[in-house]
């Protein structure tokens, strides 16, 4: 059967995705937070909304280190009865600034989260059009399940911790610059006790923080393993009954989520270690601090307010380290998944348009060529899957390709598309290589009818459309009552506004292909590809899709890959291959005289030769 909608002819491509292993390697060698830095073009988007967040911060910030001063003052000076209306202004100063403080606050959460949702959303989108740019090299080896991870789970990963971590992690460093500052400037003395706990505290965050990242990479490595079977099993799960295997599915995804459970707990373990630590450094520091200081004030070197601002600077600034241990922690979580994201992001195209790309002509008069083309997969150790294909396929002109399978039959249609490029040799359309074309514009001008039809979670409108997404309702009635689709569609209870549900599971084999052939009719391209296109209708209605194919194809360049020789009879030239090479080439009664492979197949299909 051929499979040009799936998979390559024998030997296909590499099951790996070596780029992003070697990449993640390279990365991981890079500073702690180092793939955060892949996500500032995207904030650069929004600087006055940056801008005014960052202000907002400041703001907050300065209205929490006004407040210990404050409150010096008021316990210095308002609860001497000659100075008691003072009181009544610092609590009136101090109402002032809770207000700045929870104004600044709101602001600076509002916006800081509004560019976390937008930064990570235009990530989303951005990394979504660049995997469906990539060629089909790069979907040889990947897996769906492991890229919708990506998106998903890692993209959720960096929302949470890039939008309030961040912010967090900036008001804590300001916080604890601001304190220490205001430390010293109470006293110097004490302030040096305080400062001396930094680098025990600081020298460990850094190192923690890496094992944080490391293993916060294996956890999110691990998960998407399991989605990525996850994913698999679902989208087979008919498959999956039959052979009566969900004991062994469920046994095997159960194992790979304990997998990733583990790398989280040890991920959790590191964090809380860190925290824990962290806390202790830190209190024990206050202590000794609040312990000098009360014998300070006893001795009459220190008064009780100093004492106050002193300790309320110094819980801010220590409350602030403690703090962004923790949210470092979130940061690295981040950093793992805009890693993923960014193995993603930097994954580039073989297949691209040329700097000067050549325009298609807007012509039905299309001739193909094959020039001496060669072709192999990338898989190691891969035979040749095409040698030496010399072809010309003439405007107008029907040509079958026909051979067991593996001869290379589907090869020659991928190579077309150019979902690869040829190893050597050159194919050409109208006497152009097809390398000097765009791609995209290149399969506009073209129509595939695919064995295997892909028919998406939507209405058979859309799923039809699908080739054509500005045709109106009549173009699309049009086309199905060519392929022979309308009238098992008008019997559908919401018709053409019918859900076909996930990979099209409530039509049969043969309406996906009418469907198929339907989004072909609807494209109107001047190049038909047809693999097996009736090879799923029964009788009758392939008789009659037949006929629609039959006109539809005058006047276009034909290409049709058959196996059932009965739907090719009328092919202009049948071409045998064999091995990747061509073997035969004729019309229908040439190859039976010449009683070659063509003529051993018709015998097998015929029960005796055509004459």
């Amino acid at each position: 059967m051929s499979d040009v909608s799936t998979s390559p002819d024998r030997n296909g491509p590499a099951t790996t995705a070596e780029p992003l292993v070697n990449e993640a390697e390279n990365r991981r060698k890079r500073a702690n937070l180092a793939p955060l830095a892949r996500l500032l073009p995207f904030l650069k988007r929004y600087k006055l909304k940056v801008l005014a967040a960052i202000a907002a911060l400041f703001a907050a910030a300065g209205a929490t280190l006004v407040l210990p001063s404050a409150i010096r003052q008021m316990i210095d000076q308002g609860f001497d009865s000659d100075n008691s209306q003072l009181i009544q202004s610092y609590f009136l100063v101090l109402i002032a600034v809770v207000a700045a403080l929870s104004v600044a606050s709101a602001l600076r959460y509002f916006l800081v989260m509004w560019i976390g949702e937008r930064v990570v959303a235009d990530l989303r989108r951005a990394a979504f059009d660049h995997i469906v740019g990539l060629d089909a090299s790069f979907y040889d080896g990947a897996r769906s399940g492991e890229i919708l991870s990506r998106l998903t789970a890692d993209t959720t990963q960096i929302k949470s911790a890039f939008g309030a971590s961040a912010s967090i992690a900036m008001r804590n460093l300001i916080m604890s610059f601001g304190a220490t500052v205001m430390m010293v400037i109470t006293s110097p003395h004490l302030s040096l006790i305080v400062l001396a706990a930094i680098p025990v505290i600081l020298v460990p965050l850094l190192t923690f923080a890496r094992g944080v990242r490391k293993r916060s990479r294996m956890a999110q490595d691990t998960l998407a393993n399991a989605i990525a079977y996850a994913s698999e099993i679902l989208s087979n799960i008919r498959s999956l009954q039959a052979f009566t295997h969900e004991r062994h599915a469920s046994e095997r995804f159960g194992s790979a989520v304990e997998e990733s459970f583990s790398a989280a707990r040890r991920m959790t373990a590191a964090r809380a270690i860190l925290t824990a630590f962290a806390i202790f450094v830190i209190g024990c520091s206050v202590v000794i601090v609040l312990w000098i200081g009360a014998n300070r004030v006893m001795a009459g070197t220190m008064t009780g307010g100093e004492l106050s601002q002193f300790l309320l600077y110094s819980v801010l600034a220590a409350g602030s380290l403690a703090g962004l241990s923790e949210v470092w922690g979130e940061l690295s979580l981040a950093a793992g998944a805009a890693e993923r994201l960014s193995e993603l992001l930097d994954i580039e195209p073989s297949i691209t348009a040329p700097q000067n790309a050549q325009s298609v002509l807007h012509s039905n008069a299309v001739e193909l060529g094959f020039e001496n083309v060669s072709f192999a997969y990338e898989a190691a150790n891969a035979l040749p899957a095409l040698t030496d294909i010399s072809l010309k396929v003439r405007p107008g002109e029907t040509v079958a390709l026909v051979g067991p399978s593996g001869a290379g039959k589907s090869t020659l249609f991928h190579l077309l598309l150019r979902y690869y490029d040829p190893t050597s040799g050159a194919l050409t359309l109208n006497g152009t290589d097809l390398r000097q074309l765009d791609p995209r514009e290149l399969r506009t001008h073209m129509a595939l009818v695919p064995q295997e039809t892909a028919i998406f979670a939507a209405t058979i409108a859309d799923n039809i459309a699908f080739s054509k997404p500005e045709a109106s309702r009549e173009e699309i009635i049009v086309a199905a009552k060519a392929a022979s689709a309308h009238d098992f569609i008008s019997a559908m209870t919401e018709g053409y506004d019918t859900l076909v549900g996930e990979r099209g599971i409530t039509l049969s084999g043969g309406q996906k292909q009418r469907l198929a052939i339907a989004r072909a009719i609807l494209k109107d391209a001047p190049i038909l590809l047809l693999d097996e296109a009736t090879s799923a209708l029964d009788a009758e209605s392939e008789r009659a899709v037949q006929d629609a194919l039959d006109e539809l194809m005058q006047d276009r360049t034909t290409l049709v890959i058959a196996h059932r020789l009965a739907t090719v009879l009328k092919a202009d030239r049948i071409i045998v291959l064999e091995s990747g090479r061509i073997l035969e080439e004729g019309t229908h009664q040439q190859l039976l005289a010449k009683g070659g492979l063509y003529a051993n197949l018709a015998r097998l299909q015929f029960d005796q030769p055509l004459a």
